[in-house]
């Protein structure tokens, strides 16, 4: 633990702030500090080499930027090694795992692919000189720099999760409730199963209890399907066939909107409708299969796959299902040509671990999701938009809308919420609201 926190002293001595959204381009976010950029430059120019410097300086802009990465690499290297001429791997892992970051993050696919090359083709039993561990890190090493640097939206993230794992275990004694049973395979859960998995807008990842046990879905994936569908098709052709304004109504109502469409994709008919546009052309196995692969990106392949229990289940039992999907059929709702059966057995389907979760509701472009996800976030941003216009128009708040759907414990919890964290008026500014409305009344 020595090493994590010299390690993460010592970058922060560095230098300036590291530009978030640049890891790429060191060239626009200078790393080291001027002391230190002095100090180096001046040993380069002189042609000797320091502690952080392996080869002179030169002018042109890629091998600054060669030396800069090297630079970065040899300040890890010395500070995670504390003098020793060698860090053997766990050493380094550790250390990464205490900033947030995975080994299995895919944003560190080749720093990990070269450091498990390096221990299969060398006989160091897993240590690594300085040349082998700038070589290991030199492809993530803005990355890695703001990871030991603390300048994640999380900074002390064992002190996070420290506070998180003691909610768990509080949260763990609570008991009440049951498991859904509106199917029998879901009848059948273990209640006794409790986990937590969060991930941060910066891939920092955290996991306790049962997160490795899948779970089926079930509504979960109305904003995943909506996701997919926006991404590959694009919004103006989504919403031809589903609005975006709450229906007021149950989620399983048979209704549609005066366009006479599903209200919104997170209704079942609206979920329904969404599943059907995704790959019109493709057989069931070929939806699926898109769906998963899509899915698995991004979520960092994490576990995804198929509950045929679960869907054997829901197929025999599904009667409301079935008659949500022939109302907007008989609605003329769906693209022509489309098998509506299979658009249901696709929203039936997937499964997937808790721990695949939290990664599927970061922003895109963190961690490796690069698969069109630019568009994914706006349609999301839209369809949330559309919500918040819905209540701003009928001047809603959460507490309206937990009372109207006879919400009571919700109900509790926010007016507690708003009891303790409602700024109470002091004594000065009721005496100043009462002259400011003598004032008024004198004025009238």
């Amino acid at each position: 633990m020595r090493s994590v926190k010299a390690l993460q002293k010592a970058l922060s001595r560095a230098g300036s702030h590291c530009r978030r959204g640049d890891w790429g381009h060191l060239s626009r976010s200078p790393l080291l500090g001027g002391g230190v950029r002095h100090h180096l430059s001046e040993a380069a120019a002189q042609g000797r080499e320091t502690p952080h410097s392996h080869q002179p300086l030169h002018r042109d802009h890629d091998s600054s930027e060669s030396g800069m990465l090297s630079r970065l690499g040899d300040l890890l290297f010395y500070t995670i090694a504390e003098g020793q001429e060698r860090i053997p791997i766990h050493k380094f892992t550790t250390a990464l795992k205490a900033t947030g970051l995975q080994t299995s993050d895919p944003r560190l696919r080749d720093c990990m692919n070269e450091m498990h090359r390096v221990v299969q083709e060398s006989s160091s039993g897993g240590l690594l000189d300085r040349g082998l561990f700038r070589k290991c890190v030199s492809s993530n090493i803005v990355l890695l720099t703001q990871a030991f640097r603390k300048k994640f939206v999380i900074p002390d993230f064992e002190e996070f999760t420290g506070h998180v794992d003691r909610i768990f275990e509080d949260a763990k004694e609570l008991t009440g409730g049951k498991v859904a049973a509106y199917i029998p395979q879901l009848a059948k859960s273990n209640p006794d199963l409790w986990g937590v998995s969060l991930c941060t807008v910066d891939g920092q990842r955290h996991s306790v209890g049962h997160t490795k046990i899948p779970f089926c879905l079930q509504s979960c994936v109305k904003p995943l399907t909506y996701a997919i569908s926006i991404g590959t098709l694009g919004t103006d052709y989504v919403h031809k066939f589903v609005g975006k304004e709450p229906s007021g109504l149950r989620y399983n109502k048979l209704s549609l909107n005066e366009d006479g469409i599903p209200h919104n994709p997170m209704v079942n008919a609206g979920a329904i409708v969404v599943s059907s546009l995704i790959k019109m052309d493709c057989n069931k196995a070929e939806k699926f299969d898109f769906v998963l692969q899509y899915l698995n990106k991004m979520a960092a392949n994490e576990y995804m796959g198929f509950s045929n229990a679960t869907f054997q289940s829901e197929k025999e039992t599904g009667d409301r299902n079935y008659a949500i999907g022939y109302y907007p059929k008989e609605k003329k709702c769906f693209p022509k040509g489309v098998d509506m059966m299979a658009a249901l057995d696709l929203y039936f389907q997937l499964v997937l671990s808790a721990e695949a979760v939290p990664i599927l509701l970061v922003v895109p472009n963190v961690m490796g999701m690069m698969f069109r996800n630019k568009t994914v976030v706006n349609l999301l941003f839209a369809a949330y938009s559309g919500d918040v216009s819905a209540l701003r128009r009928w001047g809603n708040i959460p507490l309206d809308d937990a009372v109207q759907f006879n919400h009571l414990e919700v109900v509790k919890l926010l007016q507690d919420y708003q009891d303790s964290y409602t700024p109470s008026e002091t004594q000065a500014e009721a005496a100043a609201k009462a002259l400011s409305k003598e004032n008024l009344e004198s004025m009238v």
